[in-house]
């Protein structure tokens, strides 16, 4: 996957504007539903929203690994927020869960804040797009 940035902008930062993936015989597109901050037992451990975050993370790597891909393969990200005051306060906690979780790769991604989640107790959603070579 290429990242795409035009040269007379500025560098984004946690994020890339675009990404283009070749697709070659043989790749696959993976698509993770929204994540929460709930374990593999639907449970919330906390209400903290970056906490809930680094779960979220944990569970989008647990669906990439049963597909045979990595972190490395996500090519979007849309996240969705109950409170982007509360997004933004958290953003350096966030930025941590987000390194220790999926690393210093950086795709096409997208924040919204929306009125409510379905699970009263998720701060935050996040769903995801991959593209998996044939060779992973």
């Amino acid at each position: 996957m290429n990242t795409l940035q035009p040269p007379d902008w500025l560098a984004p930062r946690g994020y890339a504007n675009g990404i283009m993936a070749e697709m070659v015989v043989g790749s696959r597109l993976l698509f993770v539903g929204g994540q929460i901050g709930w374990n593999g037992q639907q449970e919330f451990e906390t209400d903290d929203f970056a906490e809930q975050v680094g779960q979220a993370l944990r569970n989008i790597v647990a669906v990439l690994k049963e597909g045979g891909a990595g972190p490395e393969h996500i090519a979007r990200m849309t996240w969705y927020v109950c409170d982007k005051n509360e997004y933004v306060a958290a953003l350096r906690e966030v930025g941590r869960h987000y390194r220790e979780v999926i690393g210093r790769h950086y795709p096409a991604m997208t924040a919204v804040e929306v009125g409510d989640l379905v699970e009263d107790r998720a701060r935050v959603e996040i769903e995801v797009t991959a593209v998996v070579p044939p060779t992973a």
